[in-house]
């Protein structure tokens, strides 16, 4: 796994973003745990001193522990997400409204308004977040548009 890591997942995903997202920021990053060397040392270690009862890297959160109280590290990841809710409410509000307009979609005949256009509103009045409901309608929306624009 580590390899399959090393030659795919982490340069083709995870430092991707990493570089976007710094870049777009204008900022200097680096991938200190990514050293050739901390990489041999690790590939070099037995599967006890990664794993122990259940716990990945269990030689770096000892070490760790050393150093930073282990409430820091001692946690479930915490993901981050982009405030797509928010957005559909303020800034993309009438770029979406003009994507899932109940004319349109009668137009079109693929999507049944009703229920795009009720959760829409239940999103709008902060009812309810549907964000991720709508934004794959909106997603489809978008490339329909685009496609029959050709």
């Amino acid at each position: 796994m580590m390899v399959l890591d090393s030659l795919s997942y982490l340069p083709d995903d995870i430092l991707v973003k990493l570089d976007r997202a710094a870049m777009r920021e204008s900022l200097e990053t680096r991938v200190p745990l990514l050293d050739h060397r901390v990489i041999e040392f690790a590939w070099s270690l037995p599967h006890e001193m990664k794993i122990k009862d259940g716990t990945g890297k269990w030689i770096l959160r000892r070490l760790l522990g050393k150093y930073v109280p282990p409430e820091l590290f001692e946690r479930p990841k915490m993901g981050f997400a982009i405030p797509l809710g928010s957005w559909l409410r303020g800034p993309i509000r009438d770029w979406a409204e003009e994507l899932i307009k109940e004319s349109l979609l009668d137009q079109q005949g693929f999507l049944d308004p009703k229920p795009i256009r009720k959760i829409w509103s239940e999103h709008v009045s902060s009812q309810k977040d549907h964000s991720y409901l709508l934004w794959d309608v909106l997603m489809f929306q978008a490339w329909l548009s685009e496609h029959n624009a050709q």
